[in-house]
């Protein structure tokens, strides 16, 4: 096993993780499947394994592992890798990780020759307090945050938990008929029928007492291993848009799709600084807390920033404001973190066909000053949007002592934010 956390890469002393949330002790790490050979593949691919195909920039699994790296409610990664290429994999994910600033602790290993051989490897490569893991197959590249969040959140209180969504095709059950040809056996009925996706998630001790127990049996699902074992697994709503890159067809899905045309969304917040014995909240700004005796008074976490992004992004797909979709009335959104509203709002206009492609922030605030934090915003805003690091700007000004932000009474934010139109057909 390797542990990428080398010094200047992933150390003790690591960026700050998206949503600028501690870790829970009960947060769970992922194991990223990358060791697959790809045989269905092979001939449209050239023999190269799906999972080492580059797509906007980086090979497939990475876009799962940029995923988990926005999620506070996952600890780490092990990535599962082919013995032969481990080094070199071992190497890019170095350099990967230092490029996007992922601010998550990485581990590599070697993979084996069967998937639940690198399921147990992959297990053997958790931290010894590690008692939750999610299993996600590297060739799912359209992995959310939301599926992340839904399924952690069921492992709380389940041994394991799994997305899937509603079969809406008739099942037919098949055997062979008397030429040897296949031929109906029956109908199955679809209303208890579900389509399993990954990140499947478990209580590591039992996932790996279940592994134990299959010994040299081939299986090609850890779920059904627990199942086996008497546990009880939790179902949660998947994401249709989770696909899995499994035949030729599905190699259009990572094509460059058609830009149809670029729209953009102007976005605008404030809040109001607490003053004598208002309690307010501590200030934060695209996800980073700024020190200071500074609070703001709000119903979510205050993040102005991240809420003039939000509006930005909605009324770029043509979806309103950040009221309509989290109103301050909702006890739900009381003290929420802003950047898990930024993932709903990412998913919202993905449905409409729109991605952020660039991003440009203003500030406005006699204080606090923003310039000794405007590296470590940008950082964060890019790794929250998805976006290289180039293609998010952020600046800050003051208003010359005039106005409600010259006496020092708020501070407000503008984003204008564009974005890509694509064919709603294609992945978000």
């Amino acid at each position: 096993m390797h542990d990428t956390t080398e010094p200047g890469l992933q150390s003790d002393s690591r960026a700050p993780r998206p949503h600028d949330a501690k870790p829970r002790s009960d947060s769970p790490w992922a194991i990223v499947l990358a060791a697959g050979q790809g045989s269905r593949l092979a001939q449209a691919t050239g023999g190269r394994p799906k999972q080492f195909l580059e797509w906007r920039g980086s090979p497939l699994y990475w876009h799962s592992v940029l995923t988990f790296g926005r999620c506070a409610a996952v600890d780490g990664v092990v990535l599962v890798f082919p013995p032969d290429v481990l080094e070199s994999e071992r190497e890019r994910v170095a350099g990967l990780s230092r490029r996007d600033a992922l601010g998550l602790p990485l581990r590599t290993v070697a993979g084996g020759p069967r998937r639940q051989d690198s399921v147990r490897h992959g297990l053997a490569g958790l931290p010894p307090e590690a008692e939750f893991v999610l299993v996600h197959d590297g060739a799912r590249p359209f992995l959310a945050p939301g599926l992340v969040h839904r399924v952690a959140e069921a492992l709380r209180n389940a041994p394991g938990a799994i997305p899937a969504l509603p079969v809406t095709d008739t099942v037919k059950e098949i055997r062979k008929g008397n030429d040897g040809r296949d031929v109906v056996a029956g109908t199955l009925p679809r209303e208890g029928l579900v389509a399993v996706q990954t990140p499947q998630g478990f209580v590591v001790r039992l996932l790996r007492e279940a592994h134990e127990r299959a010994g040299e049996r081939d299986v090609t699902d850890d779920a059904s291993l627990m199942e086996e074992a008497g546990h009880e697994i939790r179902i949660v709503e998947g994401d249709p848009r989770n696909v899995k890159i499994t035949r030729p067809e599905d190699l259009a899905l990572i094509a460059d799709p058609e830009v149809l045309c670029t729209v953009a969304g102007l976005g605008y917040d404030v809040h109001r600084f607490a003053k004598g014995g208002e309690e307010g909240r501590p200030l934060k700004l695209g996800g980073i807390p700024i020190p200071g005796d500074m609070r703001v008074l709000a119903h979510s976490d205050g993040d102005v920033l991240l809420h003039a992004v939000m509006d930005a992004i909605l009324g770029a797909a043509g979806l309103g404001d950040i009221g309509r979709h989290f109103p301050d009335d909702d006890p739900a959104m009381e003290g929420v973190s802003s950047a898990l509203l930024l993932d709903r709002t990412l998913e919202l206009a993905a449905g409409s066909g729109v991605r952020p492609f660039h991003a440009d922030v203003t500030v406005i605030a006699q204080r606090p000053k923003v310039q000794p934090f405007r590296d470590e915003i940008r950082g964060n805003l890019a790794r929250l949007l998805q976006l290289p690091r180039e293609r998010v700007n952020v600046k800050a000004t003051t208003e010359e002592g005039l106005g409600f932000t010259g006496r020092m009474e708020g501070i407000k934010a503008s984003a204008l934010v564009t974005c890509r139109l694509t064919p709603q057909t294609t992945h978000p």
